[in-house]
């Protein structure tokens, strides 16, 4: 069996969610090949080289790639598509733009977000929010899978030594053009990747109040900043800011819930988290049903009295 993996990367290294599609690939087994499509990409195909279980980086370098247009990219995956049984992706933003446009052009299934290798051909993925777990069989000659990336551990970054190999780009199909990209700055870890989020609800009642009591907290715990979808709606936080189904689906070691009861949509974004801390002044709110440790208490008095506590 030959595998393609997707790499996403910023130019100058891979980003972490590509290392656990990668340990989704070595499950299925074969020979391992990392496609690294970009503008000015080689420091991000030199880092892939680098990954453990990577056989080969197949480089496609060339301007029209700059954005990462899923256009432009699923063009170029479907044209080297030939000799491998399975194409993978992370179940990221980037992942699930390029993919199912893949899947068309080849005339095959895509099997979504899966959490299990059961074999080459079989795989596990979360149905109705994570409440039940199907059971997917292809009989399709290529699988094209996206990973949930929290079902997999990372491969290591290092102790590959994978060969190079320059791809032609392909056709810039010019269906679509980057206009503008406003990127949200923080020095706090990526919410994708974070050892410990701190995430806020509706009731922490407004913008302010979650910047006043939540940022304070994180910066003590170096913890990216979470919200849930009501928060977003209610304009307290950007949407990337959000967690769970329609979200960003998270797993860190430290998962603190503030003013969240606990919406079967959020669940299923972070009840994979290692530990979860839940504050909430409704001991009936179903965050409780999942978290390791509660403290039913007015989150107004329990969060400033816990930042200070952490010193």
């Amino acid at each position: 069996m030959s595998i393609l993996v997707i790499a996403e990367h910023d130019n100058a290294s891979i980003k972490a969610g590509t290392l656990n599609t990668l340990a989704a690939a070595q499950a299925i087994g074969g020979d391992i090949d990392l496609l690294v499509v970009g503008s000015g990409c080689g420091a991000a195909a030199e880092a892939g080289a680098k990954i453990a279980g990577v056989s080969k980086v197949r480089v496609a370098d060339a301007a029209h790639y700059a954005d990462g247009g899923a256009e432009n990219v699923a063009a170029l995956v479907v044209a080297n598509a030939g000799g491998y049984t399975h194409i993978l992706a992370a179940a990221s933003t980037f992942g699930k733009n390029v993919m199912p446009r893949v899947a068309a052009q080849l005339d095959v299934a895509q099997i979504s977000e899966i959490v299990t290798v059961v074999s080459a051909d079989t795989f596990r993925r979360p149905i109705y929010a994570g409440n039940a777990i199907a059971t997917v069989q292809s009989a399709d000659p290529v699988k094209i899978i996206t990973v949930r990336t929290t079902g997999f551990d990372p491969v290591a970054e290092t102790g590959g030594s994978a060969s190079v190999e320059a791809l032609d780009a392909a056709a810039d199909t010019g269906l679509t053009k980057l206009v503008n990209r406003e990127l949200t700055k923080s020095e706090r870890p990526e919410l994708g990747a974070a050892g410990i989020i701190v995430s806020g609800g509706r009731g922490l009642g407004n913008g302010e109040n979650y910047h006043s009591l939540l940022e304070p907290l994180a910066d003590k715990l170096n913890a990216a900043l979470g919200a849930s979808r009501a928060a977003v709606d209610a304009g307290y936080v950007p949407n990337d800011y959000q967690v769970g189904q329609t979200g960003k689906i998270v797993a860190p070691q430290l998962y603190v819930a503030i003013g969240i009861s606990g919406a079967i949509q959020h669940l299923a974004g972070m009840k994979d988290s290692k530990v979860i801390v839940a504050i909430n002044k409704d001991e009936e709110a179903p965050i409780f049903q999942v978290a390791d440790y509660g403290l039913v208490a007015d989150l107004f008095d329990a969060v400033p009295a816990l930042t200070a506590a952490l010193g």
